[in-house]
């Protein structure tokens, strides 16, 4: 079929039935025509002629946030030369600056800022972006019609950028409804309502650019991308479908300028809705907590590992009396489902793992040296404090060796204090990398303690190049190394030489 529709086709098909078919076969013609202009995207969904109705409903839910934040500016007495101590002129100064201060008051000044937000319930509920509200003294959300309110925090949280605000009205508010993020598809019609440079509520609109987007601003990044215009002053602003919901809330932008290029960054509903919830609740987030440090799975690690391709989060470390070592989870596992869910990247994990209900058993598929293995894991609660250990390894002889462009030497009272290795460290540690090694490239430096080799521990230089020349034999084209430095455990793949 022609990517583009024939107009003129549809009266002389029209005419040929009338004259050369009966009424019955005509209506059979008729529906038969129906389906073709709509497969051929001749009623495809035009753009919207206007979005004057659905922002008249939707603008007077949202708000102003002004924030207000005093801060000590500094008095002359501060910024000039002082006498020194016992100096005829110490007292001229002192009483020179009494008389230009009296009773010597703490002079402050007030910073404010602007941000955007939109009420979620008739009874003053309103969503921000944390960033907009922190370390504020004073706070105000300014309604569309005028009116001021001052408002306090319900609650906050920094890992999402979202805080829940409340004021008190004598009038239920218009409020805004949260719809499916998910359900929201790359190319679809987005509004973004907020109040860009202070300038009062303005309207910009666009289509979903991009979704999933990690844009390093935390650990639960999946945001929605759009180029619906976004400016200074719209972060804490709702995005919305055509339908009138509430699918992000407008965090941040690139820009080299500062202001908008079509490139702004929304959290989803999918993850807003569950952490303003809690907020309203609790005060504060309640996430789940798995216990384990997890990496990245690159080219080189999924060969090293016996993986067809990258995929799923790489255990680098259990926590010590975490539900993951309780459950049997283990230094090396790659758990490529949790829940249910597939884990195509790593950083699909903790965010899965923090939305999972407190207290909930779930199963966790992994890889287990090539092999799969289900586990059943009791979820507990994150402690946003929680510090994942180090493990350590045991008593090594000395010995020394060179293999992967390293040089590697069991820990001596020497090398401690050359790499400045703490007590608890114990192992193989890396005492020279040669620079157009393989080693180098993959980031291994001196003062780097090796504790595996192909998922197997190492407490010797001789173990080291036992495991290496195994991965020779076994024909690979890499080794997966675990290697501690500082107390952080990562693993890296090391490609072998061939020949």
């Amino acid at each position: 079929m022609n990517d583009y529709f024939d107009h003129r086709a549809a009266p002389r098909a029209l005419a040929f039935a009338r004259g050369s078919i009966g009424m019955g076969r005509l209506l059979y013609a008729l529906a038969a025509l129906a389906v073709f202009f709509f497969s051929s995207g001749a009623f495809a969904r035009p753009a919207p002629d206007s979005f004057a109705d659905l922002v008249e409903k939707l603008t007077p839910a949202v708000v102003n946030i002004s924030t207000a934040q005093s801060v000590r500016s500094p008095e002359m007495r501060d910024l000039m030369p002082k006498p020194p101590p016992g100096s005829p002129f110490e007292d001229l100064f002192r009483d020179f600056f009494e008389r230009q201060q009296p009773g010597n008051r703490e002079r402050k000044r007030k910073i404010t800022s602007l941000g955007s937000g939109f009420v979620i319930d008739p009874s003053g509920y309103v969503v921000t972006n944390n960033h907009v509200i922190t370390q504020a003294d004073e706070i105000t959300v300014v309604l569309n019609d005028g009116r001021q309110f001052p408002a306090k925090v319900i609650g906050h949280d920094t890992k999402t950028d979202l805080a829940v605000l409340k004021i008190d009205t004598d009038e239920p508010l218009a409020a805004v409804v949260f719809g499916d993020s998910d359900e929201v598809r790359v190319g679809d019609w987005v509004l973004a309502i907020g109040n860009p440079f202070g300038l009062g509520n303005t309207v910009t609109a666009g289509i979903l650019s991009a979704r999933g987007r990690d844009i390093n601003a935390g650990p639960y990044d999946d945001f929605l991308q759009t180029d619906a215009p976004i400016n200074r002053g719209n972060s804490g602003g709702p995005l919305f479908n055509m339908q009138g919901e509430v699918i992000g809330i407008n965090t941040a932008i690139f820009s080299p300028s500062g202001g908008s290029v079509g490139i702004g960054f929304a959290v989803p509903t999918t993850i807003a809705k569950r952490v303003i919830a809690q907020l309203r609740e609790y005060g504060r987030t309640r996430r789940g907590w798995l216990g384990v440090r997890i990496q990245r799975v690159d080219d080189v690690l999924a060969e090293s590992l016996g993986l067809e391709k990258p995929r799923g989060a790489l255990v680098a470390a259990v926590t010590p009396d975490s539900p993951a070592e309780a459950a049997g989870i283990e230094t090396g596992d790659v758990i490529i489902e949790f829940d249910g869910r597939d884990i195509p990247e790593m950083r699909n994990l903790p965010r899965i793992v923090a939305t999972t209900k407190i207290g909930k058993t779930v199963d966790v598929l992994l890889l287990r040296k090539e092999r799969k293995l289900t586990l059943e894991v009791e979820i507990a609660e994150l402690d946003e404090d929680e510090v994942v250990l180090a493990s350590a390894g045991s008593e090594p002889s000395s010995a020394e060796a060179i293999s992967l462009g390293m040089t590697f030497a069991t820990i001596t009272p020497n090398l401690r204090e050359r790499f400045d290795l703490g007590e608890e460290a114990l192992g193989v540690v890396v005492t020279d990398v040669a620079p157009d090694s393989a080693a180098a490239e993959r980031g291994i430096r001196p003062g780097d303690v090796i504790l595996e080799v192909g998922l197997e521990k190492v407490d010797t230089p001789a173990e080291v190049l036992e495991k290496v020349e195994a991965a020779h034999e076994a024909k690979r084209k890499s080794v997966l190394l675990l290697v501690d430095r500082g107390g952080d455990q990562r693993f890296v793949g090391v490609e072998l030489e061939q020949g």
